[in-house]
């Protein structure tokens, strides 16, 4: 490419005024990307260089493009990507700088892989597979610390009615408590902000959220696949001679004395 030409692209560059970047309309030497652009079916994303969001909304894609991350991963400080087929979001780890994610109507679930993104503040998941509460905390407590907003409202893992009619306003507030409990940055739960009042309560009652396990004593060893001696117990003692079965036979006189008879103690002398 000659001098010219490069000088030519950076005017070009220059004068772009447009808060709206489509990515269509970028200027890249990627090979990939002119195969995008040539395409008919084009996917619909754009990206604001204002608020440095990008929005990758409706295409019922399971993954967003390698050429999109590419151009604009770290660029980007809010991700939309609703209304897709996604179910892993480990992808995501190519937007280091991302602190807003927004991933409604997708296939989420509480086994999905996501990165760990320590800028993220904000994470909207609502209307998705979640359904274990306890997994997907876990995820999000080790993988996002500095979140401040959750919202999981249309999963089984949040519970109300309109999910599941056996659910009531008690299921939800356990629920809520519990998050509260897990995550203790949290500002705002699904439509609600965390008061300092539920703050209190939370910490009050902390014993009844924690889940505690038994220890499985028939577990087998980690060194090798010996199993613990207490899961061969037996009732039957440990030398045994003859294992053959051993019994009796005899003759004995029963003789009733009727000391064990209650069935006169509720006649009276007056009825004889």
């Amino acid at each position: 490419m000659s001098a010219e030409n490069l000088k030519l692209m950076e005017q070009q560059d220059s004068n772009e005024t447009d808060d709206e970047i489509s990515i269509y309309k970028t200027q890249s030497s990627s090979q990939n990307l002119e195969i995008l652009q040539n395409d008919p079916n084009k996917l619909s994303y754009n990206f604001s260089a204002s608020e440095k969001k990008l929005c990758f909304i409706g295409n019922d894609t399971e993954f967003i493009p390698a050429e999109i991350i590419y151009e604009f991963g770290l660029k980007t400080l809010i991700l939309d990507i609703s209304f897709n087929n996604m179910s892993d979001l480990v992808d995501l780890e190519q937007f280091p700088y991302l602190e807003e994610l927004i991933c409604d109507n997708n296939n989420i679930s509480d086994k999905s892989r996501f990165p760990k993104l320590k800028n993220l503040k904000i994470l909207s998941c609502n209307k998705n597979n979640i359904d274990d509460i306890h997994v997907f905390i876990d995820k999000v407590k080790s993988l996002f610390p500095n979140l401040n907003y959750l919202s999981l409202l249309g999963n089984r893992a949040c519970p109300n009615q309109l999910i599941d009619e056996n659910k009531d306003e008690y299921d939800y507030s356990r629920y809520r408590k519990y998050v509260i409990y897990r995550l203790k940055n949290l500002k705002f739960l699904d439509t609600y902000q965390v008061t300092q009042e539920e703050r209190d309560i939370v910490e009050r009652d902390a014993l009844f959220f924690e889940t505690v396990k038994g220890e499985n004593q028939f577990e087998e060893k980690s060194g090798d696949n010996q199993v613990d001696k207490q899961s061969n117990y037996t009732p039957l003692p440990e030398n045994r001679e003859n294992d053959a079965p051993k019994s009796s036979f005899g003759f004995t006189r029963y003789v009733y004395y009727g000391k064990q008879s209650e069935g006169n103690r509720f006649i009276r002398n007056d009825d004889l």
